[in-house]
């Protein structure tokens, strides 16, 4: 069973317990997440960063495509609000070619903890589930989205906030 955390839950989550607003809690959070029984704790804020490199990568692509004749589709927005691809969807669905192809930094981080983590550890990516600790609400229904996952398992299999997260750690 594994974790990841959203950068703005190890601030978040000190208000939760009556810390000052701003208190950086990182040791305290994943004291607690290893308490509450999660084998591995990864902070989603490397995958943001594969985001950012995968989303860049797309950009000078779709721009060298721009500038030699291609049929590129320029401006490029990017995709790691599961609220916002729904708004566009919903409301702009003339849009969707504007969209980045790049998974949201919490999914991208679920696929590479059931693909090359679950291969170190010897471990059926089937075997393995992925919790994410999010501040947006809207992650938990990107999770069910057809799209997110890879050979019918999906890349991260449950979403939780902050304050979900504080109620089972005040409940433990």
């Amino acid at each position: 069973v594994v974790v990841q955390v959203a950068p703005a839950i190890r601030v978040a989550i000190g208000e939760e317990f009556g810390l000052p607003p701003g208190t950086r809690c990182t040791g305290k959070l994943a004291s607690a997440l290893s308490y509450l029984g999660f084998d591995d704790i990864f902070d989603t804020n490397w995958a943001a960063d594969l985001t950012i490199m995968e989303e860049g990568t797309e950009f000078l692509a779709r721009l060298k495509s721009a500038f030699t004749g291609g049929n590129s589709v320029l401006p490029m927005i990017t995709s790691c609000s599961p609220g916002w691809i729904k708004y566009i969807e919903h409301s702009f669905p003339d849009k969707l070619s504007h969209l980045s192809t790049c998974k949201s930094p919490h999914m991208m981080m679920g696929a590479v903890v059931k693909s090359y983590y679950a291969e170190k550890l010897g471990v059926d990516p089937a075997d393995m589930f992925v919790v994410s600790v999010m501040p947006c609400t809207a992650k938990k229904f990107e999770i069910v989205r057809p799209e997110m996952q890879k050979n019918g398992i999906k890349n991260v299999d449950a979403v939780i906030t902050c304050r979900e997260l504080a109620d089972m750690i005040k409940e433990a």
